[in-house]
């Protein structure tokens, strides 16, 4: 069943579309909720749908070569998902999960391609989403060549803080232990030494950071906890 146009409004990428073109995009769309843990999209299939989450969050995983979990992006609302194979029409690269309860909106890769693509911002608005994908995998990449977990969880916290000295969606022990290739208890061990030492402290979804040069030392090796 198709989805009523108001809901495009929550995505920015699709809300400046010529009503002409949304009224056709939104008769092509689907509404799914997701439970915790489903999977949004298949690794390796192709085919898949373009999809947009308007409520939730789901996170990027694949599997390392010894069957561990590896974390590799978050889709939080109003964002996108599908898009590298929607574009090239190959398999889909990853395993796309939720990781709460997460309402999406979802449409044919195929429509995705004769509705949206022709239309210049959308495609530069999707150029964009990837350039940023790609600037994180090399950002992860670097911070999984660090020799231990303290290393890795303190540069992963200066990534993810930004100039303002905060993370506003803080991702669960287990969801950091798995993009940093540890356990949940090294996460929760490690956490629970940067709060004792004042480096970081929750306010209540944010995770601040009020030593922002004592993490960056942490993240160089040049400080011990």
């Amino acid at each position: 069943m198709s989805v009523h146009v108001n809901f495009l409004a929550h995505i920015p990428l699709l809300r400046t579309l010529p009503e002409s073109v949304r009224l056709a995009v939104a008769a092509r769309m689907v509404r799914r909720t997701l439970a915790r843990r489903a999977v949004a999209l298949e690794k390796g299939a192709r085919g898949q749908p373009l999809g947009f989450v308007l409520t939730g969050r789901l996170q990027a995983v694949d599997f390392t070569l010894d069957g561990r979990e590896a974390g590799l992006y978050f889709v939080g609302p109003g964002e996108v998902y599908g898009e590298l194979a929607t574009i090239d029409g190959g398999e889909n690269p990853e395993f796309v999960i939720a990781i709460c309860q997460t309402e999406v909106l979802e449409m044919a890769a195929a429509d995705a391609r004769a509705l949206l693509l022709p239309n210049p911002h959308v495609a530069e608005a999707l150029a964009r989403r990837l350039a940023a994908r790609l600037r994180e995998a090399i950002a992860l990449r670097s911070v999984l060549a660090l020799p231990n977990p303290m290393q890795r969880l303190s540069a992963l916290l200066v990534g993810m803080s930004g100039p303002a000295g905060a993370i506003a969606h803080v991702p669960t022990h287990q969801e950091l232990a798995i993009m940093i290739n540890t356990t949940r208890e090294t996460v929760t061990r490690i956490l629970r030494l940067l709060f004792d030492q004042g480096i970081v402290q929750r306010q209540g979804e944010q995770l601040a950071v009020l030593q922002p040069e004592r993490l960056l030392a942490l993240a160089r090796g040049e400080a011990g906890p």
